[in-house]
């Protein structure tokens, strides 16, 4: 999923180091969980967002609210980490930081997001067994989201980071209905 975008090269150069420190102290995974929760925050409270964002906010401003919020309630890798991202004028990007850790820190556990959209919602069963096969095929540990759109009638859609596998019957009555037009002709 990663982007060229010059802002996303920054985030994932923020994060790498990071998750380097943070897998030298052996707190990757808890660095990891505070840095989802941050970026939850900065969707749930666009307020706060804003003024990371807001360039009419003084640096000295902005990390005296960053440590208030957060010292003594996050890791200091975290807390060091805001503090170096406002010091460069970087601190607006710390959303991209978080999600940019948490695929790097997913890559490392061997674990790939995956959404799966059935017509219908799978059992618990049937989910694990889509689970297994995903992971077997990918030969890692996919995290699965199920989501239920009737529309497909049946099948399943799998969409890893960029890759969309749609087995769908919507899918094949499509191509079936084009095969046969194109014959027509």
């Amino acid at each position: 999923m990663a982007k060229s975008t010059r802002s996303n090269v920054f985030a994932y150069a923020y994060a790498r180091s990071v998750l380097d420190l943070a897998n030298a102290k052996n707190q990757a995974e808890q660095v990891g969980a505070e840095l989802g929760e941050i970026r939850q925050l900065l969707i749930e409270n666009s307020a706060f967002a804003s003024f990371l964002q807001n360039p009419a906010v003084g640096s000295e401003q902005r990390i005296a609210a960053v440590k208030r919020i957060f010292a003594g309630r996050v890791n200091p890798l975290v807390l060091n980490l805001m503090g170096v991202m406002n010091e460069k004028g970087r601190l607006g990007s710390l959303g991209e930081v978080c999600d940019a850790y948490d695929e790097l820190l997913e890559q490392q556990l061997g674990k790939i997001e995956v959404d799966v959209t059935v017509a219908r919602r799978l059992g618990p069963e049937e989910l694990e067994d889509v689970r297994r096969r995903i992971s077997a095929a990918m030969k890692r540990d996919a995290v699965v989201h199920q989501y239920v759109d009737e529309s497909i009638i049946g099948g399943i859609i799998i969409r890893v980071q960029d890759q969309l596998i749609d087995g769908s019957v919507k899918k094949q009555l499509e191509t079936l209905r084009r095969k046969m037009l194109s014959s027509r002709k």
